[in-house]
């Protein structure tokens, strides 16, 4: 079978949206089903077939989110309430749109690493963190040796004592 010519095929548009908490990375398959949800929530199912919202990747703390032209507003708009991928809080934040991956990874190269300072090793409260430094005085503590993450809310006294 012939591939069709570009005159007839679908048109798609291109959205790069930043993650919030960029760190650890969502997984790809789970974070389509969560935008899936949220366009179909937001405007049903016969517009969710319309719109076609599909996650290309997802890494560094960006994901790249395919759509067909004309729906570019509405799956932003999506994008924005959405705020669980499978039991982790995240927020995703619409960046910029293109009709093409190649100027959103061009784009991604520009654009500031979120993930901030590397990490390093932290004793706090008799237990052992890794802690990431970011811009505007943000320090994330993941705790070593489990799996989920717990939330810490420090004060400037504790970040002092760091």
């Amino acid at each position: 079978m012939k591939a069709r010519p570009p005159t007839m095929r679908d048109k798609k548009r291109y959205i790069l949206a930043r993650i919030e908490p960029p760190l650890p990375d969502p997984d790809p398959k789970e974070l389509y089903f969560a935008v899936l949800e949220s366009v179909t929530s937001l405007y049903g199912d016969a517009e969710a077939a319309r719109v076609m919202p599909v996650v290309i990747t997802c890494g560094g703390g960006y994901a790249l989110i395919r759509c067909t032209r004309g729906y570019e507003e509405q799956t932003r708009i999506a994008l924005l309430t959405l705020t669980f991928v499978a039991e982790r809080r995240i927020a995703l934040h619409p960046v910029a749109t293109s009709g093409t991956l190649l100027a959103l990874r061009h784009r991604i190269a520009r654009l500031p690493h979120s993930c901030g300072e590397p990490v390093f090793p932290l004793q706090f409260r008799d237990r052992e963190y890794a802690a990431r430094r970011y811009p505007g005085q943000k320090v994330d503590l993941l705790e070593k040796g489990i799996k989920s993450q717990e939330l810490l809310f420090l004060t400037q006294d504790d970040l002092e004592e760091l």
